[in-house]
């Protein structure tokens, strides 16, 4: 896993044991269809959140045609302009790859970001999806809090395997480290299982069921999810009214976790 040595410390020196997670499936930066760009106002909305570490998925490391086309195109990658000044920490993974582009997942935090490694786990002549993993240090804690930020594929079968290639890199984290799996799991089918690998999903817990995403303006479908392991969780929300259910096709998520 690579390692990244710079940090801008914002967090007090007193440990941290209780933090706020949002995962967000961006969309790139369009509303549902990609009518409208919304990149900026999506950066207000998960400003507004206060979340110590946020979970991206769909978001554009570089575009070469859209900067003409949009004039509030940010001159930095998109993680990078939702960051600005509030997670001074980000890894970016990129997925896809394209004649005037790339997209893929991303990691914006406040605590310090001490490795990550993007996995490519696209299944051949498909599309292309991959699981961020970061290791993020908290103030005060011994542990390393491990992040991995996940985007399966739409089919099931294609799923299937790369919830085997997520298992297999869960089974590398040590048993007793603090986990946090999030992201879009494509699973209208609500076949996905993680509780072999040790692992709870917060809303299913909670609640008795997955939480429902998509699309934003009137949910139906549970696809995305916040899984943890060696973590309490508490309030686990599901944010579907504006200005979220007009920013992305998915409704965001966010959960407070307790070490």
């Amino acid at each position: 896993m690579a390692a990244i040595p710079e940090w801008v410390p914002v967090t007090p020196s007193a440990a941290i044991t209780r933090f706020t997670v949002l995962t967000v499936n961006t969309h790139k930066g369009f509303t549902a269809l990609n009518r409208r760009f919304i990149l900026p106002e999506l950066r207000e909305a998960i400003r507004s959140e206060a979340a110590d570490v946020v979970f991206l998925q769909e978001i554009h490391g570089t575009h070469e045609r859209h900067p003409q086309r949009y004039s509030n195109w940010p001159s930095m990658p998109q993680y990078e302009f939702l960051a600005d000044s509030i997670w001074p920490q980000f890894a970016y993974g990129r997925n896809a790859v394209y004649p005037h582009g790339d997209h893929g997942n991303a990691l914006l935090s406040k605590f310090q970001i001490i490795q990550h490694e993007n996995l490519d786990i696209s299944q051949s002549g498909h599309e292309s999806r991959g699981l961020l993993h970061c290791v993020l240090r908290l103030p005060g804690s011994t542990k390393e809090l491990h992040a991995i930020c996940v985007h399966l594929g739409l089919r099931e079968v294609h799923r299937q395997q790369q919830l085997k290639l997520l298992a297999r890199r869960i089974s590398e984290i040590p048993d007793d480290a603090p986990l946090i799996v999030a992201g879009d799991f494509n699973d209208w089918r609500q076949q996905a299982d993680l509780s072999q690998s040790g692992l709870q999903e917060v809303f299913a817990h909670a609640h008795g069921k997955h939480a429902r995403t998509f699309p934003a303006r009137l949910p139906l479908l549970a696809l995305d999810r916040i899984y943890v392991r060696n973590l309490k969780a508490h309030r686990p929300h599901v944010l579907t009214s504006r200005p979220w259910s007009h920013l992305s096709d998915h409704a965001p998520l966010s959960v407070e976790v307790e070490l």
